[in-house]
């Protein structure tokens, strides 16, 4: 997968909450998903628009009632449901909420390897700097990532990378995406 379809996968709240519980044998109807994933009735329909329209997710043509569809998963959603499974199943509960924020997962592979702000700024070519500087802000506040200054540059500029929980998180989706050279 590359790095804009994985943008793109991760900017609703519920994706992968809802790729990675059907990964894991979650019958595909709303209300079982639903009561998996503790999502909102709103934000989870327009969770699986979204993964509908980016063909991950599409309706089980024969199954169901029209009012009470059963969803699967299409064959990119296959591979997309075991990454974030991967992570979801890494990460503990308390955690799970700060995976739901937009550019988490994102930075955090940016941060496969160790980078400046800059580096991790064009590995992301859709992001501002105003969501790079929170998001960086945010996993180190939560001790995902590690932020230190390196000592040889001048200017003196600060290096970040992943740590802990934020370390496996970054291994997984780092190893299953790929950037684009600049």
């Amino acid at each position: 997968m590359d790095i804009n379809s994985f943008v793109n996968m991760t900017t609703r709240a519920w994706s992968l909450p809802i790729l990675a519980k059907l990964h894991d044998g979650v019958a595909g109807r709303q209300a079982p998903l639903l009561a998996a994933t503790g999502a909102g009735r709103t934000s989870f329909g327009q969770s699986l628009e979204h993964l509908m329209d980016l063909n991950l997710l599409e309706r089980n043509p024969g199954h169901g009632h029209p009012l009470r569809p059963e969803f699967r998963l299409t064959d990119p959603g296959k591979a997309a449901a075991e990454l974030a499974y991967r992570v979801y199943s890494r990460t503990e509960a308390a955690d799970q909420d700060l995976l739901r924020k937009s550019w988490t997962l994102p930075v955090l592979t940016a941060l496969h390897s160790t980078g400046q702000f800059s580096v991790i700024r064009r590995g992301l070519p859709r992001i501002t700097d105003r969501a790079l500087s929170q998001s960086l802000k945010l996993l180190e506040d939560r001790s995902w990532v590690q932020r230190a200054v390196d000592e040889k540059s001048r200017p003196l500029r600060p290096v970040y990378r992943a740590v802990n929980t934020g370390g496996l998180v970054s291994d997984i989706a780092g190893a299953s995406v790929r950037f684009q050279m600049p």
